[in-house]
């Protein structure tokens, strides 16, 4: 008979493995959090987890918008 999986019961992290730091607006493009917040996720509280986590949505929008490419260049000339 096998053992059950033991789990930990704390917030998951929202790291997907994609760690890039956005240069102005500083936040992971792919987890959405800060740098300090990526650092301290260990030491945080489930409280404090639970309120970044619920933060991290209205952070999405900062990344998505975007500069005007070729033509925002082209009208700079």
């Amino acid at each position: 008979m096998s053992e059950p999986v033991w789990k930990r019961d704390e917030v998951e992290s929202p790291c997907v493995k994609i760690c890039v730091v956005h240069p102005v607006e500083r936040i992971c493009v792919g987890c959405l959090r800060t740098i300090d917040e990526i650092g301290g996720w260990g030491r945080m509280t489930p409280e404090e987890r639970r309120a970044v986590m619920a933060e991290l949505p209205s952070r999405a929008p900062r990344l998505r918008q975007r500069r005007g490419g070729r033509s925002a260049r082209l009208a700079k000339d």
